[in-house]
């Protein structure tokens, strides 16, 4: 059976800011997807569930796979948690299934709704980054599709450039088919939170240097609307997983649906300061210490279908930078005061920590230091002209950005967020590309 592509107008980054025809086929399984790819050597790249915010997940120039078909369970050994499964399966599905039985992916985006495949290519990290590193730390071995050697099996023992290549890095090194993964058992499918006040960017750093080592989970709010004395206001959450009550299936509450794009004027400085207002007030009235659902904790965006659809039809660029500890204070400190001076920013603003376990990928982003994330409106050039000040004050910290976060940022910060980047591009597929690629000249 041939692989029908179609062409589509519809299929958009997460950030929406990105829009044009492409062309995309979805095989039925990975017998169908061998059986193409066995007489077909044209441009392609594999997509997910659509969740990278910028370009990396698109190819205008090739063609789309959309990978979602291949979504089965390959084995699960739920004495040792070592997982094989199809890279299509979302991380809400196999959570459906391992979390009950006492086993949790050991590094979660902020939603569920990625696939297996996507967690590898952009080596995802989460809110532990301190204690479990980034998700490719726990890969044990991949099956990997490439136009030029047919499917291949790669662990970090047998091939260790190719695999360091493939975990982080955007799918150009092949079509991910299957992924063996070592989960982390837990005693409970609940975590115990504590809630803390920020009153600045002083709190944060003093809350972070205790909370690190006592607590797994770790992560700040920030309302990047505030100046002067009150730069850094926010929120400090940390956990650990409870350690009694046993682990029980917890759905996937999705709730309503954003059913339409915003117009454009709904966020603005007003609307923005009035929201943050109105959430750190309400996390701030919550229980110092609560137990809550594993879902409650990673991902609350996950409540509101469609959310990107809150900052209109020009879409948003979300801006993620890392900069080292030495030095990060006032590389922060400057981010945030270009930003409340701008009068743009995001309500959903998250600044945590990046702890010293080395990430496995060239194009790995975790690295030790102070990660900003922020999503800005897409306002043309003002946009541009915002984030191209935000670059200067990352690039002075010699820090980096995070390609799969990435819409707009120009190639020298590519090569200076990554310097094993041209070493990363001889093991790339030749078949492989994507609209990022081709934004690099690359």
């Amino acid at each position: 059976m041939t692989l029908v592509f179609q062409p589509r107008d519809d299929v958009l980054s997460w950030g929406r800011a990105h829009r044009g025809r492409q062309s995309l086929g979805r095989p039925a399984d990975a017998s169908e997807l061998r059986a193409w790819a066995a007489v077909d050597k044209g441009p392609r790249l594999a997509r997910g569930l659509g969740r990278s915010y910028g370009d990396s997940g698109l190819h205008a120039e090739g063609r789309l796979i959309d990978m979602t078909g291949l979504d089965r369970f390959r084995s699960f050994d739920a004495k040792t948690g070592l997982l094989r499964a199809q890279a299509g399966l979302s991380l809400a599905t196999l959570l459906k299934v391992t979390a009950p039985q006492g086993w949790f992916v050991p590094v979660t985006p902020g939603t569920r709704h990625v696939t297996l495949g996507g967690a590898v290519a952009h080596d995802v990290h989460g809110k532990n980054h301190s204690w479990a590193g980034t998700f490719g730390r726990h890969v044990r071995a991949l099956s990997l599709l490439r136009s030029d050697r047919g499917l291949i099996e790669i662990t970090p023992q047998s091939d260790p450039e190719l695999f360091a290549a493939t975990v982080g890095g955007m799918g150009l090194t092949g079509l991910i088919v299957e992924v063996t993964l070592q989960l982390t058992a837990i005693a409970s499918t609940d975590l115990v939170v504590e809630t803390l006040p920020l009153g600045g960017l002083d709190d944060f750093f003093a809350l972070n240097l205790q909370s690190l080592e006592r607590f797994e989970q770790t992560v700040a709010w920030i309302d990047c609307a505030q100046r002067g004395s009150k730069l850094g206001l926010g929120v400090y959450t940390r956990a650990n997983w409870a350690t009694d009550g046993g682990c029980v299936a917890q759905g996937d509450r999705r709730g309503p649906s954003l059913p339409f794009e915003a117009p454009s004027f709904a966020l603005n400085r007003v609307s923005l300061s009035l929201f943050n207002q109105a959430y750190r007030a309400v996390q701030l009235a919550r229980p110092r210490r609560a137990r809550l659902a594993y879902g409650d904790v990673f991902y609350p965006l996950d409540a509101v279908q469609n959310w990107n659809r809150l900052y209109g039809r020009s879409g948003f660029y979300q801006y993620q930078s890392v900069v080292p500890h030495q030095g990060g204070r006032e590389a922060l400190a400057d981010m945030l005061r270009i930003i409340g001076r701008s009068g743009e920013g995001s309500p959903l603003v998250v600044l945590k920590s990046f702890g010293a376990l080395a990430s496995p990928g060239m194009l790995s982003f975790p690295r030790p230091g102070y990660t900003l994330a922020l999503d800005f409106r897409n306002r043309g050039q003002a946009t541009q002209a915002l984030l191209a000040r935000l670059d200067e004050v990352v690039r002075a910290a010699k820090g980096a950005l995070y390609p799969a976060k990435d819409g707009r940022m120009p190639r020298d910060m590519f090569e200076l967020s990554f310097p094993q980047a041209q070493r990363f591009l001889t093991y790339r597929d030749p078949a492989c590309g994507s609209d990022f690629l081709t934004r690099m000249g690359l």
